[in-house]
């Protein structure tokens, strides 16, 4: 079998699943085509422009399947090189663009919207990344049907949902790493490993930090993840506040991979702040590493760690949310102290060995 494989907007998560769907379903003959992750707005719209006009080899040959990101404006796409629109084609949603929280140097502009539900009514098959990432994109989908002004056709969300299904970025083997039973005692080890953007909640982890030093209770944290050329100024009060209490570990992008797995395997727990995660790729191979999941009880969370081990989500009271995470970290430091910290959470389930078969029949089936 021949596909397709269209990443228009090929971020970290978005690269690492392509990478990871060409390894692992090898019998496949794969040629891949991505653009850069960088402009956003006219990545997502002039995708089609883009590819449609490029004259590369690879949109013309003999394929079985096509399979695209939801960044792919594949209508588009579908009206520049019409043979495209004969290939049974699966959309993968990492994000939505309906929860996608905007920044305060963003307009709120429908278009992203209307090209993801483009995009996904051209598609024959739907992927997400999480519950969650469907749940919100279907809404979104409806009301903004809902709200346009006329000759809307009937069914249109239901016909999304029917032809959609779950299938998560899986983690790769490496990252499961088996510990020892933890030793009572000690100071805890925090890791926060996100992007430093706004949407990841840098201010939420500043004012947690502040209620949690409070409680005097020794810890060391660790702030890693990639930076961009704006930096939200928390983190240099984030910084600053850790030094002055003998908690500040490593700090900024881990440029030797070895490295960003030894805090990962070395950390006691994982920390969220993020206003947004449709998967939380991120935490997850911390916690398949041995961390514990200090995550907020909202987006995809619950489902891979369960409600119960998630800290209270406030997103509209980030000061009471802040409080509620600070408690949570004492608590873990308290339990650490006492030798009686819980087992951690089995990510197996969510590796490529448990995965592979069911991608593996939704691509032969949508081919077929």
């Amino acid at each position: 079998m021949k596909a397709l494989l269209l990443s228009a907007y090929d971020a970290d998560s978005h690269r690492r699943w392509r990478q990871g769907l060409v390894a692992q379903l090898e019998a496949i003959d794969w040629s891949v085509l991505t653009l850069p992750p960088r402009h956003f707005r006219w990545r997502i719209r002039g995708s089609g422009l883009s590819w449609g006009f490029s004259g590369r080899a690879e949109l013309r040959r003999d394929y079985n399947l096509l399979v695209a990101t939801s960044m792919v404006d594949l209508a588009s796409l579908r009206g520049f090189l019409p043979h495209l629109a004969r290939l049974p084609t699966l959309v993968y949603f990492h994000e939505n663009q309906f929860a996608y929280p905007t920044s305060q140097r963003q307009s709120d502009s429908v278009e992203p919207r209307i090209v993801n539900l483009y995009t996904a009514l051209c598609a024959d098959r739907l992927a997400f990344n999480s519950e969650f990432n469907r749940r919100t994109f279907l809404a979104g989908a409806g009301d903004l049907l809902q709200r346009l002004p006329d000759h809307v056709p009937p069914g249109l969300v239901a016909q999304l949902r029917d032809k959609s299904a779950i299938l998560p970025v899986p983690l790769e083997d490496h990252c499961f790493v088996t510990r020892g039973a933890a030793a009572a005692g000690g100071r805890l080890t925090l890791l926060w490993n996100h992007r430093w953007e706004y949407d990841k909640g840098p201010e939420r982890l500043l004012r947690a930090l502040q209620h949690f030093v409070r409680y005097r209770i020794p810890f060391q944290l660790h702030v890693v993840g990639r930076q961009f050329r704006r930096v939200p100024a928390e983190f240099e009060q984030i910084r600053a506040l850790l030094q002055a209490h003998d908690a500040l570990g490593a700090w900024g992008f881990q440029q030797r991979e070895a490295d960003y797995r030894q805090l990962l395997a070395s950390a006691d727990a994982v920390v969220s702040t993020a206003v947004h995660d449709f998967q939380g790729l991120a935490v997850m191979e911390a916690v398949a590493a041995g961390c514990h999941p200090l995550v907020p009880q909202r987006q995809a969370y619950p489902e891979w760690f369960g409600g119960e081990r998630c800290y209270a989500s406030l997103p509209d009271d980030s000061e009471g949310e802040a409080e509620a995470l600070a408690l949570a970290i004492r608590d873990l430091a308290l339990r650490k102290q006492r030798g009686d910290l819980q087992p951690p959470v089995d990510m197996a389930p969510l590796g490529w060995r448990r995965w592979r078969q069911r991608y593996r029949q939704v691509l032969q089936t949508l081919a077929a």
